[in-house]
């Protein structure tokens, strides 16, 4: 348990799984906890290495999700998304990454989605869900019912409000504002403002001392798109000569707009290897400059480079024979830039169990060499899970004659099996004598699946001998 303190008071300001369980919680003065608890563990917080570590995550964040991002103290950072969600597959899938990265490096993390800062920071500290995404729009009223504590007030003006009888934000914001700023101040209805979207909150993203970045200031604001474009292709070639300077290409670049509201829009594109061609790069941002809103004009444009990776210019071999290489990098750029899905090959893994010999790994990433096993045939499309399927077939050994799939049966032509697949005792302890039969059938109707009978057909030890499908045969 981590203690805080200022002055003669202490207080926690962590706890973990356990501490909680014994009834702490952060904010508990340090002398009740330790009445409550005997031989509790307390350790002194360090507020500056807290900091740091705050930063680098915002600074990886930064890398990896948004173009605008910036700390919140002292457990936060704050990201705004729009334009670069698409290249992580939209937001929901975004999300759940991120969740599930920090998660994978041993940090419990709550985040949330709305269309104001404040609703987004207060949404991620009072759910008990790990991931909360407000639609447009509703971020008042997904507001209304958060406790007063959410509105990033000082403790003592929220006791002050709660001993008025206000216990949550929608009573505060339904109360007139005049008797409130009075008492209070401008503080409270500047809060409320920012929660509801009523006024701007800008977010002043952090920034790498390595940055590569240009950037274009307008004595007076510009807004046609024609203008617009003019200057991004300026801002392209600027990045370009200074990452050939320094050796290096583009993998992840951000246009950032700075419009005279005081507000920021980004939009992100990335490259699926390292390039400085200053024509495709503009064709990359020209394509999406329709994103781009004005509102009542932009004051200066930067262009950065998020990801920069070494890059040595190849002369072409001359030779009489002119070598046809297809380069799909382009594509892969455009659609990756596009939107949706992110673009990604199969490649196969040393594994016998079928949904684990295979991984997604880049589109131009290198060969390793590695192939599938040729001995028997695998069907192009692989279920995600396989589907539990009833089936009429004589044991151990013998094909199905006939099966039933999502509420069709379909009768047994041929069929071709078993092949007899072992689990991966090595790997976990469940499969130490687990097997699976796979079959190649085909219907009456000329359509070919991959199935398979769990455990041998004999010991029940080997499985549940219950039938699955598993994939279908063009």
């Amino acid at each position: 348990m981590v203690i805080a303190r200022s002055g003669s008071k202490r207080w926690i300001s962590a706890a973990d799984t356990a501490a909680t369980k014994l009834g702490l919680r952060v904010g508990m003065p340090a002398a009740k906890a330790q009445a409550l608890v005997q031989g509790l563990v307390m350790i002194d917080a360090d507020t500056a290495a807290d900091l740091a570590a705050l930063e680098r995550l915002a600074l990886w964040a930064f890398s990896q999700y948004s173009p605008v991002v910036a700390m919140d103290p002292p457990d936060g950072i704050v990201m705004d998304t729009e334009g670069a969600d698409h290249l992580q597959g939209g937001e929901d899938l975004m999300l759940s990454s991120l969740v599930n990265r920090f998660r994978g490096r041993g940090l419990a993390a709550r985040a949330a989605i709305a269309d104001t800062w404040g609703a987004a920071h207060a949404l991620a500290r009072t759910t008990d869900r790990e991931t909360v995404i407000v639609g447009r729009g509703d971020a008042a009223r997904a507001a209304n019912r958060l406790p007063l504590s959410s509105l990033r007030l000082p403790a003592e003006t929220v006791q002050s409000l709660r001993t008025l009888g206000f216990t949550t934000v929608g009573d505060l914001a339904a109360t007139p504002r005049a008797p409130l700023t009075l008492r209070f101040g401008l503080e409270v209805g500047r809060r409320l403002d920012q929660m509801f979207g009523h006024i701007a909150e800008p977010i002043d993203p952090i920034r790498p001392a390595e940055l590569v970045e240009v950037q274009k200031s307008f004595a007076e604001p510009i807004g046609a798109p024609e203008t617009i474009e003019k200057y991004v292709s300026r801002l392209v070639r600027q990045l370009c000569l200074e990452l050939e300077r320094r050796g290096l290409g583009v993998r992840r670049a951000d246009l950032i707009v700075h419009r005279v509201d005081n507000t920021i829009q980004a939009l992100r594109a990335g490259t699926a290897k390292p390039v400085r061609d200053i024509a495709w790069l503009t064709k990359l941002f020209r394509d999406r400059i329709d994103r781009i809103e004005p509102g009542f004009g932009i004051e200066k444009l930067g262009l950065a480079a998020i990801l920069a990776e070494p890059l040595i210019e190849a002369q072409s071999a001359s030779s009489l024979i002119e070598e046809q290489v297809t380069d799909v990098t382009p594509l892969i750029d455009v659609l990756g830039n596009r939107g949706g899905q992110r673009i990604f090959r199969v490649a196969p893994v040393a594994s016998d169990v079928p949904e684990r010999s295979v991984r997604r790994i880049a589109p131009i990433a290198d060969e390793d060499g590695a192939t599938w096993p040729l001995n028997w045939p695998r069907p192009p499309r692989l279920l995600a899970r396989p589907e539990l399927i009833e089936v009429i077939a004589l044991l151990p050994d013998h094909p199905p004659v006939s099966f039933t799939w999502r509420s069709k049966r379909r009768r047994v032509k041929r069929a071709d099996g078993p092949e007899r697949i072992f689990g991966e005792w090595w790997k976990h302890s469940s499969e130490w004598v687990a097997v699976r039969d796979y079959f190649v059938v085909e219907d009456d109707r000329g359509e070919r699946f991959w199935i398979f009978r769990s455990g041998d057909g004999v010991d029940a030890e080997t499985g549940s001998h219950k039938w699955f499908m598993h994939g279908m045969f063009a």
